[in-house]
């Protein structure tokens, strides 16, 4: 799926992003539902508005999956198989979302990498969470 340098790009991203996983996830959550608010659906646990530690926590868990996807890039399907089990079977994740969640996130690593989020990082980034979204949705086939 990725070249070597694609995952270095990868890794870097990621390791810019590591310890902050629940800011980030936090903001990726809540773009989505302002962008798209059609998405909220699948959080009203969260409420209206979402409640912020909640917010934070749901976002930790996000970002805790990408995370886990960074660490086996090369065998995405079976370290991802529990999740796409999760929203495909229990959750039923429409799963037009998770592109929607992909541009979100983008949109979040670019507003506080800036400059470290260079063009090359966010097209090896939309590769690699196009990857992730495909492995997600393959169980709802």
């Amino acid at each position: 799926m990725l070249s070597a340098q694609e995952r270095a790009h990868v890794a870097q991203v990621w390791d810019l992003i590591a310890g902050h996983e629940a800011l980030f996830g936090a903001e990726l959550l809540l773009r989505l539902f302002t962008v798209y608010p059609s998405t909220k659906t699948y959080f009203k646990h969260l409420g209206d508005p979402p409640d912020e530690v909640q917010l934070l926590s749901h976002g930790q868990r996000v970002l805790e999956a990408v995370g886990v996807a960074v660490r086996h890039m090369d065998n995405l399907r079976a370290a991802l198989s529990p999740l796409a089990d999760l929203h495909a079977r229990v959750l039923r994740v429409d799963p037009t979302n998770f592109p929607l969640l992909i541009q979100c996130f983008q949109v979040v690593l670019a507003s506080h990498l800036q400059g470290e989020f260079t063009v090359e990082m966010q097209v090896v980034w939309d590769k690699f969470l196009t990857g992730l979204a495909v492995v997600l949705t393959e169980k709802y086939r």
